[in-house]
């Protein structure tokens, strides 16, 4: 059966440094990428999704594939190759946030090509779904990712991106004029307030949303972290308030976020609605380690709605 939501970027491997219980330092593993935290937080809430990326043909590529499946994914689309690596990165928790170190230089994801995307598996989708980091891990990505939206929008899709800013992949000029032209190709803009600040040179929200949505979106959804979320289209604005909880790990929040949301606007149509039910997800995935573990299912998303009521 054919994805209703296609996403495309780089998987990395998480290792989470935490103490056990003799008080030494020891890393959790776990899964990241921006891309496949969306796809799983989609597939999560009831979506069909599939991927278009890239894995080395290794140890961690095969932990990759083995959770796709287990979640559902279709990686009819994945490549492996063995010649470049899975890539994989550290999270090193701090009072304060959290500091990541990197291994990702050459990975299989950032050697994919424009050539690498057909049209075929698009036909019959709905959304694609893609962000600046699966365009910033090198300059043939980024080509790809152009030519997949391209692809995209020439078979009716909505394009959604995530403008996910790595300063330490990119420099900023170049990153601002490649999101700020991409956004402009999408349907459905996924911001967050602190990048966004960077990016546009802005500081009040509503400023930031307007800006991205002159640009050319339907939907701007900005990410505001602890206050909520901003969604503004052309009809009207609306701040969607944040889901009170005890947050332990903001890994992958945004990411949730962005699945929830395109799963909901998928299946009802409502930027809106989607974006209160995102709130919830996210708030929920910050309630525990790890990115992928912490991502809720749509049982636990509806469950903790009614308890807010």
């Amino acid at each position: 059966m054919a994805p209703d939501l296609i996403c495309m970027g780089e998987p990395l491997r998480e290792f989470t440094e935490i103490s056990n219980k003799e008080g030494e330092n020891v890393y959790l593993p776990g899964f990241g990428g921006d891309i496949s935290n969306c796809a799983i937080a989609a597939a999560r809430q009831g979506l069909r999704v599939g991927l278009i990326t890239a894995l080395g043909d290794d140890r961690f590529g095969d932990d990759f594939m083995a959770l796709w499946h287990s979640e559902g994914i279709d990686v009819s689309r994945v490549q492996r190759s063995a010649n470049t690596p899975t890539g994989a990165y550290f999270v090193h928790p701090k009072p304060d946030g959290r500091d990541f170190t990197y291994l990702r230089k050459g990975s299989a994801a950032s050697q994919i090509k424009a050539e690498d995307v057909t049209d075929n598996y698009m036909t019959r989708a709905k959304v694609f779904f893609t962000s600046a980091i699966s365009q910033a891990i090198s300059a043939d990505a980024r080509r790809a990712v152009f030519h997949a939206i391209e692809v995209a929008r020439s078979c009716g899709l909505q394009v959604a991106y995530d403008t996910n800013l790595r300063l330490q992949l990119w420099p900023l000029e170049l990153a601002r004029q490649t999101i700020h032209q991409t956004a402009g190709l999408c349907h459905v803009l996924l911001p967050s307030l602190d990048e966004s600040m960077q990016l546009t040179g802005l500081c009040d929200p509503v400023e930031i949303a307007d800006f991205y949505l002159q640009l050319g979106p339907e939907v701007v959804a900005l990410k505001l972290g602890s206050r909520g979320s901003l969604v503004v289209t052309r009809e009207r604005r609306e701040f969607i308030p944040p889901v009170p909880v005890v947050a332990v790990d903001a890994t992958a929040a945004g990411d949730t976020f962005d699945g929830a949301f395109l799963a909901e606007y998928t299946l009802h149509g409502n930027p809106y609605h989607a974006a209160q039910y995102a709130n919830t997800a996210a708030a929920l995935a910050t309630a525990s380690l790890g990115a992928v573990s912490s991502i809720p299912g749509r049982s636990q998303v509806i469950g903790l709605q009614k308890r807010c009521e």
